[in-house]
């Protein structure tokens, strides 16, 4: 995998701007933040995405991935001024889930998710070398 950085361009913070990759694809659909029986524990913003992304760890675990293998990442939040505002907090947990791992990313406020009481939906798409 090789991170895409044009020259010149300030480093972007948390992601990538571009990702070349070869081998095998994993795609992993919107993640949630509720548990393996589809079970929300809290409606905090922070705890759900920090569920959302363990669940992704999962399902990547399940093709033979990891967060190293990742090359892209779609957000869907519902509030972006939430999102804006608790960074730190949503470093801390992503970091925790994903280690140092910064694919390129797109995060989109959204009116609603398919969960009433979902406050973010993960989707992502990894590449596990050949």
């Amino acid at each position: 995998m090789k991170l895409l950085q044009p020259p010149g361009w300030t480093a972007p913070k948390g992601y990538a701007n571009g990702v070349a990759a070869r081998g095998t694809m994993v795609f992993v659909g919107g993640q949630i933040g509720w548990n393996a029986q589809q079970q929300f524990e809290t409606d905090d913003f922070i705890a759900q995405t920090g569920q959302a992304l363990r669940n992704v760890v999962d399902v990547l675990r399940e093709a033979g991935a990891g967060p190293e293998h990742m090359v892209r990442m779609t957000w869907y939040v519902t509030d972006r001024v939430e999102y804006n505002s608790r960074l730190p907090e949503l470093g801390k947990v992503y970091r925790e889930a994903m280690g140092r791992n910064f694919p390129a990313m797109t995060c989109v406020q959204v009116s609603g998710l398919m969960e009433a009481r979902a406050k973010v939906e993960i989707e992502v798409t990894a590449v596990v070398p050949d």
